[in-house]
């Protein structure tokens, strides 16, 4: 009785769990380094898209020509784009320890 029922979400987790043990996948805990670099690639990746935004901004407030606002805004997202993948490239290169990861 004093036994708490698992929610769906933990009773998937154990199996993930259960799958990676079966599969020889090991979880390492991040050093306090990886930590920090994993923080870092994070504030430069948000400030790279804060930086991006504020010219985005800019140039739609000066393009009043719609198929220029298309243009402007279809590299916005490929930029945004762009530097969400090279943070996310980064983060998993310190995960696995790669000294590639300190890359922009």
């Amino acid at each position: 009785m004093g036994k708490k029922q698992k929610s769906a979400f933990d009773l998937a987790m154990e199996k993930l769990e259960a799958a990676d043990r079966a599969s020889g996948v090991k979880e390492t805990p991040l050093s306090a380094a990886q930590k920090e670099a994993i923080a870092e690639a994070r504030r430069v990746a948000a400030s790279r898209l804060a930086e991006r935004e504020i010219l985005f901004r800019d140039a739609m407030r000066k393009t009043p020509d719609p198929a220029e606002r298309e243009k402007a805004e279809e590299g916005y997202r490929i930029d945004r784009q762009r530097i969400e993948d090279d943070r996310d490239r980064g983060i998993e290169s310190i995960r696995r320890g790669s000294s590639e990861s300190r890359r922009r």
